[in-house]
């Protein structure tokens, strides 16, 4: 059917093409007869002559048809009804043989004319189908244009509120904390002389201690300030050592120390990236180590987050490859990183799981006004 349309298709975008191919058929059988004529019955002609005009009437259209039927009709009389080699009437039986040959090929031009515009009528059905499929395909990739702009601008709100949240609780909370530690303080030094009064406000003070550290921590791990004012080597160094000792996880961090400055959006990605990719295998490797590499090339940067834990159960790696839905943590870390133009790769043997990222990054340029380095009670409490 394919070929059959690409032929016809080819033969109708020229009419002398059309009408030449037409009245060569007919010729062609014409003369096949004629040189066979000797050996051949009355009716073989007819026969012969009859699929050039069916040719001419499937391929050619209606008008090369009428042609090639009248010199099919004209070959007949000339050729092969005697007597030959003229055109004087033939006889009764004759001109019914020649009517009944123009009945029959006026049917068949008949049905190759109503074969041609149903095939028209197909072809218009399939462009203004094709037209309709990209439509849709333009308003589907609008919107997913548009659910990936959303996206971003909801990680990066996200951001946005983690460092807005940090600040309010150092600033605030943590001031309010302080003052009230020192109050405590003083309390305790007035009355040293009762005893369980004095015993009842240190444990209070060393509470307050307690939830001020606390609140350090979780300020500098919803945004730490290191990576803001320091950069993301600094903050990646801070995470890793607080992580190792809440986790007991040992962390190998291999992080060249010329590591330099990069993009705000780069170096909060990055982070992100190796916060998550550590708190998964704390929560469900059941790995006791693990080995972080940082690398910054000229034009990328790359990010290598391993384990020796037990892996990704394949249940949740065929419906990962079926469906394309990982957890929020992995969908999140990949969408930060495919909105920097990179990508990010994980893979699970069974003995250990590692997670790879390809960032395209250009150097930014180093801010050395100030550097905050974490004291030694928040890095103890991280």
């Amino acid at each position: 059917m394919g070929i059959e349309t690409s032929f016809s298709a080819r033969i109708s975008r020229n009419v002398v093409v059309r009408y030449t191919v037409s009245i060569a058929a007919v010729l062609t059988a014409l003369l096949f007869c004629r040189e066979l004529n000797h050996f051949i019955a009355d009716y073989v002609p007819f026969v012969v002559l009859f699929p050039a005009v069916a040719f001419s009437a499937w391929y050619c259209d209606v008008g090369p048809s009428i042609p090639a039927i009248a010199l099919a009709l004209l070959g007949l009389r000339y050729w092969f009804i005697p007597p030959v080699h003229s055109f004087s009437v033939p006889d009764a039986n004759q001109s019914v043989g020649l009517l009944a040959f123009l009945c029959a090929s006026s049917i068949v031009v008949a049905m190759g004319e109503a074969r041609r515009r149903q095939n028209e009528n197909l072809w218009r059905a399939q462009g203004e189908l094709e037209v309709r499929v990209q439509e849709r395909t333009a308003e589907l990739d609008t919107a997913n244009q548009s659910l990936r702009e959303l996206t971003a601008r909801l990680l990066q709100s996200q951001d946005e509120e983690r460092r807005r949240i940090a600040r309010e609780l150092h600033d605030s909370v943590g001031q309010t904390l302080a003052a009230l530690s020192m109050n405590l303080s003083a309390v305790r030094a007035d009355v040293d002389r009762l005893t369980a009064t004095a015993a009842n406000l240190t444990d209070s003070e060393g509470l307050v201690q307690e939830m001020s550290k606390e609140v350090r921590t979780i300020s500098h791990l919803l945004h730490p300030p290191l990576l803001d004012e320091a950069g993301l080597a600094s903050a990646v160094r801070w995470y890793v050592d607080g992580f190792s000792q809440r986790s007991k996880i040992k962390v190998d961090l291999d992080l060249p120390d010329d590591f330099g400055r990069l993009p705000r959006e780069s170096e909060t990605a990055i982070f992100r990236v190796v916060q998550e990719c550590l708190t998964n295998i704390h929560r469900h490797s059941g790995s006791s180590t693990a080995r972080i590499v940082l690398r910054h090339f000229e034009d990328h940067v790359s990010v290598e987050v391993a384990d020796k834990g037990r892996g990704i159960p394949h249940e949740k790696r065929d419906e990962m490859a079926s469906t394309g839905a990982p957890g929020v943590g992995i969908r999140g870390m990949r969408e930060r990183i495919r909105q920097l133009g990179g990508s990010l790769e994980i893979n699970s043997d069974g003995i250990g799981t590692v997670v790879t990222a390809q960032l395209p990054v250009a150097k930014a340029p180093a801010t050395a006004d100030m550097f905050l380095v974490p004291d030694s009670s928040s890095t103890a409490a991280a």
